[in-house]
């Protein structure tokens, strides 16, 4: 009797705890609510725009995400309404919000099909996914980038190609392509990890298979050569000397010095390359 009285004094001690702990929350939230508009008290579309675009300026992408989403839900139907909506969709991005970034662009988009900048907002989910999974240590150390996860690059490839497909004439469509020759050679290496996986386990059908693959989908990529040597091994450990021996051929014919540099590695390099062109604002 006594246990249940003290666990009923307990449970009845943390229900109080924990509402007041609410309480505490809903009331700082609301003064902070009205700190903020307290700030914005007088402010009218375009000085959201402009503070906005300065906390943007001085990469400070948190307050200029809250400013822009302000701006938007008080001045819908303003002048600046259509701008803060795709700047705000770049903030994402660039604070590493890429799903926020990426609903944003997909919402201007939806909304905005026949701007003038709607292009922009196609580029902008490519460089969102291009740059998705790049982690700090890959922005300044050479890494082998064709080993991440392909489905960012896929995806980044597919909102390149978009682009080109529906705005041709666009300035964004010369970096969109540069960008889909380096996703498609990390794509295509990436076969080729995976064939060489299969090898090193001596799955060699699996392995034979991939690098088919590789030859049949990624022509004249730096995937190639390496997909060749592959189907060399793969099909003498499966007793197809005949095959192996084709595939010798081809090599032989077309890479007489060996294979080439694979042109897959070193993304921090290249994303240094990018941000100094300042092909990302």
């Amino acid at each position: 009797m006594r246990l249940v009285l003290v666990k009923t004094v307990f449970i009845a001690s943390l229900a109080w705890m924990l509402q007041g702990c609410e309480t505490l929350d809903a009331f700082m939230s609301k003064d902070s609510s009205a700190s903020k508009e307290e700030e914005y008290a007088g402010w009218d579309d375009k000085m959201f725009h402009e503070k906005a675009k300065e906390a943007l300026d001085n990469k400070n992408y948190q307050k200029a995400v809250t400013l822009y989403e302000a701006l938007e839900s008080r001045y819908p139907f303003g002048d600046y309404a259509a701008q803060a909506q795709l700047n705000v969709a770049f903030a994402y991005y660039k604070n590493d919000d890429p799903e926020a970034a990426l609903a944003a662009a997909d919402r201007f988009i939806k909304i905005h099909p026949r701007n003038p900048s709607v292009d922009y907002a196609y580029y902008l989910k490519g460089l969102i996914n291009y740059n998705r999974g790049i982690g700090f240590i890959d922005r300044f150390l050479p890494t082998d980038s064709s080993q991440r996860d392909p489905g960012p690059a896929k995806d980044s490839y597919d909102n390149f190609q978009e682009l080109i497909r529906r705005y041709p004439n666009s300035q964004y469509v010369a970096d969109a392509k540069q960008r889909m020759i380096a996703l498609r050679n990390n794509m295509a290496m990436y076969e080729v990890h995976v064939a060489d996986f299969y090898m090193r386990r001596k799955a060699y059908v699996a392995a034979v298979n991939r690098a088919n693959y590789i030859i049949k989908e990624y022509q004249r990529t730096p995937a190639v050569p390496f997909a060749l040597q592959i189907m060399q091994d793969g099909y003498r450990q499966l007793g197809m000397d005949e095959l192996a021996a084709d595939a010798e051929r081809i090599y032989a014919l077309n890479y007489p010095a060996g294979a080439p540099q694979a042109n897959y590695k070193d993304e921090g390099a290249i994303q240094k390359v990018w941000d100094a062109m300042g092909l990302d604002k």
